[in-house]
């Protein structure tokens, strides 16, 4: 009778197993943030400006480790992001650019780099603290025309920082 509990228990546990997982909330579900305005490639895709895949339900999940130059860190998934002939929009913008973020989940930050065609120009210090909910960089992007523009959030406590492309017109 003993073993026969112990199976049925087994069993029950198995069976079970499939349903908690899919009940308990993933990481992903709480991920983290990206720049909203001008709309970043990834803002473009939630809005359903530009088709795109995965990332149009995910805006904020462009999560990779720290030090990369990619639009869209290395995650496969998102590889459409770092595709410079997909047609994004580009914003029309001064040299001065304000970049704001929206979070998700706020995460204790170091900083916030700004790469401008793969050059960096800024650096805003986030004194390994959670941001508040609504965070804006005024950047100078340097000369005026057309450019590509990476914001890099980088977590204080962890080795990721999350990525987004903004294509720009500066006059």
């Amino acid at each position: 009778m003993k073993i026969g509990r112990r199976v049925a228990a087994s069993m029950a546990g198995v069976l079970a197993a499939p349903l908690l997982v899919v009940a308990l909330p993933s990481g992903t579900a709480f991920a983290h943030g990206y720049i909203s305005s001008p709309p970043s490639r990834q803002a473009q895709c939630a809005a359903k400006t530009i088709s795109c895949g995965d990332i149009t339900w995910e805006p904020q999940s462009v999560e990779g480790p720290k030090g990369l130059q990619s639009c869209h860190a290395n995650v496969g998934r998102f590889s459409e992001l770092s595709n410079d002939n997909k047609g994004w929009r580009v914003t029309s913008t001064g040299r001065s650019v304000t970049f704001n973020w929206t979070f998700t989940a706020r995460h204790a930050t170091r900083d916030y780099d700004y790469f401008v065609d793969g050059r960096k120009v800024a650096t805003f210090t986030g004194n390994n603290q959670q941001p508040p909910s609504s965070v804006s960089h005024s950047v100078n992007v340097g000369s005026a025309g057309r450019h590509k523009v990476l914001a890099v959030w980088n977590i204080s406590d962890t080795t990721n920082a999350f990525y987004s492309c903004i294509d720009i017109n500066a006059s």
